[in-house]
């Protein structure tokens, strides 16, 4: 017998059911959504199409992968936004889909990279011990932290600079619109990655120069962008351990650096800035910061990367400006950009 008639209609409160399961379900599949964007990322599908729509047997054909699941894959892509069906089997861009080209302005390639790499996932897979130990997982998942792994890697650790840099890019134009360094000199980028930040600045302000102070095996990737920005000869890589000690300067930078570590370490790190700053340094932070527990907030589910990753943890205003007060600095002002991210001045306490 053939089916016929409709399904049932449903009661409010089973129609409410289904909304809480389908809620739940997109949730727990959200990780399909991170392998289709890194898998879009990996055929450099949108690169493929930039210039027009194409098919997938014409994307197939350039990246020697196969026609039907390449098929499969780009109407995936066109069912979250990343693409658009024009009919007839051939695919275009949309806004989003756009950023995930590579080396064009806003680029989130190699941050959808990133999100979706092995190790990342290794290290999410005991996640629930991470809240059990309150503690990170790549000793159990890798067999080291987060920065020997990198040092142990190098081309992890050169997707994650530049997975950093792609970031980096949504604050640097807010950054240099708002930020004042009259009377600065010397700017240093403490754990500033290849210095994406630093040299937006060092472009902007002819005046100054720049110190990236990073890790050994980090700091040939800051020479690099300074070469290739035509700043070259007002940058200086520098590379040691912000632990012990930090490089002169008129003005620190410290975009990322807080939230990778513990409350201890943070104010070692500020403390340091101190030690070393000449007299009316300043101090910019860049940081995320915490809303209303209860509200949507992307801050809280980024703390939860944190947790797995690092040592460090998202934290609120108040939490930074105690970390500020303990290492000598107090804050004086609070920028928030157009990303979830915030601009926090200090300067020397007393």
């Amino acid at each position: 017998m053939p089916l016929t008639g409709t399904a049932p209609e449903l009661s409010a409160a089973e129609a409410e059911a289904a909304q809480h399961a389908q809620a739940l379900y997109q949730m727990t599949t959200a990780h399909w959504i991170t392998q289709v964007v890194r898998a879009a990322a990996v055929l450099r599908v949108t690169d493929h199409i930039a210039d027009g729509a194409r098919t997938a047997e014409e994307i197939a054909e350039r990246e020697s992968s196969h026609p039907g699941a390449t098929h499969r894959l780009l109407r995936a892509c066109a069912s979250i936004g990343l693409l658009a069906h024009e009919g007839g089997g051939r695919f275009a861009l949309t806004p989003v889909g756009a950023l995930l080209r590579e080396g064009v302005p806003g680029s989130l390639r190699d941050a959808a990279l990133l999100s979706g790499a092995p190790a990342h996932w290794q290290v999410w897979q005991p996640f629930p011990e991470a809240v059990r130990e309150g503690r990170p997982q790549w000793e159990r998942a890798l067999g080291s932290d987060l920065f020997t792994y990198l040092a142990q890697h190098p081309e992890d650790a050169a997707l994650f600079s530049r997975a950093m840099t792609n970031a980096t890019e949504q604050v640097v134009q807010d950054t240099v619109a708002l930020l004042d360094l009259d009377g600065a000199v010397r700017i240093a980028d403490i754990g500033g990655a290849d210095g994406a930040l630093l040299l937006g600045l060092l472009a902007e302000h002819a005046h100054v120069e720049g110190v990236l102070f990073d890790l050994p095996h980090v700091v040939p990737a800051g020479h690099a962008a300074a070469e290739a920005a035509g700043v070259a000869e007002r940058f200086e890589g520098v590379a040691g351990d912000f632990f012990e000690s930090v490089p002169e300067a008129d003005y620190y930078l410290l975009k990322w650096v807080l939230h990778d570590w513990s409350d201890e370490q943070c104010v070692r790190i500020l403390r340091n800035c101190r030690r070393a700053a000449r007299p009316g340094a300043r101090v910019l932070v860049i940081e995320a910061l915490l809303g209303e527990t209860g509200a949507p907030d992307p801050v809280a589910l980024l703390d939860m990367n944190m947790l797995s990753v690092s040592a460090g943890r998202e934290r609120s205003l108040d939490a930074y400006d105690a970390l500020f007060e303990e290492a000598g600095w107090k804050r004086t002002g609070l920028s928030p950009t157009r990303s979830m991210f915030s601009l926090l001045e200090l300067e020397p306490l007393g």
